[in-house]
């Protein structure tokens, strides 16, 4: 059994800021050169890359309201550098799925299914997180349902995107977004990975990630210790 966590209201500090500032200083370069230089072209690249820039921009946003744990961080970081390399290439035609497809002989490039589990593994923990310290919801049976079908609704809801991009879109670069590669199922497999990467995600980490929000609850309550302040129980 988990133990019971108590979530407690955290505000952003510098000292906070620290690890997701480090990050941010790694993922920066890696995005502006990857942008100059893509052979896929730059509106692919801006496609591709369009949420990770949106979600980095709303953790920064609510930073000082509402600071994830670390965990949540290194998390976005890493899924940052997955969709960046498949908008580097375009996921087609990325050389670590074509090796893929030449060495285990496969019929496509399979790491476009590598970027949509990604959609469904890392978002998992900001989607717990949320769920913890906004709502009454604590580890259990039913924040394990929500978890997977809530990144599943976002795996669906990226397909309607990639469908009105193609549509939108000259035929190159709509086809090029969506990345079917003549597979008449790549919508339906999308959401079913997104689906096992989420559950996937708490069986394998969701230890570590309720020991990561612990560990920012701690911090908050000896920063407030340490100014005098006093640290309440209750949802952020």
């Amino acid at each position: 059994m988990e133990r019971a966590i108590e979530p407690v209201p955290v505000r952003g500090t510098r000292e906070e800021a620290r690890f997701p500032l480090a990050l941010l200083a790694v993922l920066a370069p890696v995005l502006l050169l990857t942008l100059i230089f893509t052979p896929a072209g730059r509106l692919n690249w801006t496609l591709e890359l369009a949420p990770a820039l949106a979600g980095i921009a709303v953790l920064a946003a609510t930073f000082r309201r509402f600071p994830f744990s670390r965990l949540v961080y290194a998390s976005v970081c890493v899924h940052t550098l997955i969709l960046t390399y498949g908008g580097y290439y375009s996921y087609a035609l990325t050389p670590l799925g074509n090796w893929a497809m030449e060495a285990f002989h496969l019929a496509r490039n399979h790491y476009d299914r590598v970027g949509h589990l990604a959609l469904g593994f890392f978002p998992a923990f900001v989607i717990r997180e949320v769920l913890i310290r906004t709502s009454p919801l604590r580890p259990g049976r039913w924040l394990t349902f929500l978890v997977p079908t809530v990144a599943l609704a976002i795996g669906a809801f990226w397909e309607f995107i990639e469908w009105w991009a193609a549509l939108l879109l000259d035929p190159a670069g709509g086809d090029k977004f969506l990345g079917s590669q003549g597979d008449i199922w790549d919508a339906q497999w999308d959401m079913f990975l997104a689906l096992v990467g989420s559950s996937a995600a708490l069986a394998m980490f969701g230890r570590a990630h309720l020991a990561s929000m612990r560990a920012l609850f701690a911090r908050a309550a000896a920063a407030a210790g340490t100014s005098g302040g006093a640290v309440t129980s209750g949802a952020s």
